[in-house]
């Protein structure tokens, strides 16, 4: 952990402000550049900014859960996206699948899976370093 008062500021403001970013670019990379992969890695470096001015045990009390358990639940949900199509319609794994009527569909899940993954990985492999 790093000392700095404008570091420790500037840590909170910048981890909001890169979880938008991400969330911005994972919504956004159903239909054009961005996902999952580019999200979790901006939302992973906000963590990881605010690890740097904080220590991982507070990253770690924000983040509530292990981020190895992070990682595993994206797992599950990116191969549960791919499943309705294979057991519903028969179709091929992680066909496209739309929800009802709604502008939503199983890609939207596979990307936030993929999203917890990259976050879960990248903060299990960084957040040890940075533990007081």
């Amino acid at each position: 952990m790093i000392g700095s008062l404008i570091l420790r500021v500037s840590a909170r403001y910048l981890l909001w402000a890169a979880l938008a970013l991400a969330v911005f670019v994972l919504l956004r990379g159903h239909n054009e550049p961005g996902g999952g992969f580019i999200g979790g890695l901006i939302g992973a470096l906000g963590f990881g900014f605010h690890a740097l001015a904080h220590g991982g045990r507070e990253t770690r009390r924000i983040l509530r859960l292990d981020p190895i358990a992070w990682a595993g639940i994206g797992l599950l949900l990116a191969t549960g996206a791919g499943l309705p199509a294979l057991l519903v319609h028969g179709e091929p794994f992680l066909t496209q699948q739309w929800l009802g009527a709604t502008p939503i569909g199983t890609t939207v899940a596979f990307d936030l899976g993929v999203f917890l993954v990259v976050v879960g990985f990248a903060l299990a492999f960084l957040l040890p370093f940075l533990e007081d």
